[in-house]
This record gives C-alpha cells, structure tokens and sequence, in this order.
C-alpha cells in the first residue's frame, strides 16, 4: 500500500485502521464499490462506512470517486441513504424486477409445521430423508445459543458442526474447511454463513424457523 497499488479489497474495520495509522491514503481515489450496501450501510458498519467515505468525498464536488453500490436485497431506506454519496444524476439497475418471489426451478421447497418442542426431531428426519448418510445441510437458526443447542441434538445423526459470530475467526476457517471438504457432513449456523460463502454441493437447506 505505502508504494502505491491499483485495487484496495478490505473490511471498513481495516481500512479504516489503516486510514488512521496513515499507512492508507484516499485523497485519489477513482472508484468507490459498496459490496452488499444493505449490510454496510446498516448499524454496526454505517459509522465506519461514513468515515472513511468522509475522507474521500468533498461536499457537493463534480470530482467525487464514482460510486457503485451491490445489493441482492435493497429496502427503501438503502436508496435514500445512498443518495449522500451518488451524483444527482446516479443510474439504478434492477435484476430483479417483479419477479422477487423468483426461486431456482431446480430447488424444491418444503413448509412443515411442528411445534417448536419437536423441531430438532424433525430436522433430524428430514436431514436422513433428503440428504442421507453423505449429502451436505446447512441449517440456519437465530440465535447463536439455538445454533449451538441444535449442533449437539441426538437428534441430528450425522457428524455435525456449528457456525456463529461467537466463534473465532481462525476456528471459523477450519470449520468452513471441513464442511467443504466433506469430514462432517452438516452445518448448523446463524446468518454468519448466509452471505458470501460458496460451498459446493450442498443438497439440503433447512430455515430452522421462518426468516423474519
């Protein structure tokens, strides 16, 4: 970074650390891309995303970097937030369109009503009847206490591994290493796992409660 390069990738955390050690300099930056801008411009990020913007846009300047924003989910608010770092004459281009209820033909999808008692039982039966011995699940719940509590179930028969924000990063990696390399067989996580992960091949995904 000190000798100059032409892509900076980082988390806001990081580069705004580097920013305040004086290791980074943004006064000729070009382009500014916000990957999954619902997530950065919400709490926790917001603050950190407006520092270090401040220090690269002048107010009301025809020489502000160009700024490209990337979401799957866009809510209102994002838009009205947005237009603080976008030119009044900004571009929006929708994917998606109507179709948001659009899913995979090629996935299949299942509603099964329990009582929250037998959950854990039922996603036992359903993980042997769709993905057996040797396909991969991943499971989805809230909390990082449900997470846990379901990764060591009887129910579930298979080798079995949580994922959530109160695991460390390093244990994370191993975590995520194993699962893709097939030496436990399901994934039990909060949202920690919901975006930005390819792993390939995983035959079941079962919302532990429905997504609020």
């Amino acid at each position: 970074m000190r000798s100059g390069i032409d892509i900076l990738v980082g988390t806001p955390g990081r580069i705004k650390d580097h920013l305040q050690s004086g290791k980074l300099d943004l006064s000729k930056v070009k382009h500014v891309v916000l990957d999954e801008v619902d997530q950065m411009l919400d709490m926790g990020f917001a603050e950190q995303v407006e520092d270090i913007l401040r220090v690269a846009y002048k107010k009301d300047s025809e020489d502000n970097p160009q700024t490209l924003l990337f979401s799957a989910t866009c809510p209102h608010w994002v838009y009205d937030v947005a237009k603080k770092y976008m030119k009044s004459r900004y571009e929006q281009v929708d994917l998606i369109g109507k179709r948001t209820q659009k899913a995979a033909t090629t996935v299949e999808h299942l509603a099964i009503e329990c009582h929250w008692s037998q959950r854990a039982a039922v996603i036992g039966d359903v993980i042997q009847v769709y993905s057996g011995s040797h396909g991969r699940t991943i499971v989805f719940c809230e909390t990082k206490k449900e997470a846990n509590e379901l990764a060591l179930n009887a129910s579930i028969k298979q080798d079995c591994q949580s994922l959530h924000g109160d695991i460390p990063q390093k244990q994370r990696e191993i975590t995520l290493k194993g699962f893709r390399n097939g030496s436990f067989k399901v994934l039990v996580a909060t949202n920690v796992a919901a975006r930005g992960l390819d792993i390939p091949e995983v035959d079941l995904v079962v919302q532990s409660s429905p997504p609020k």
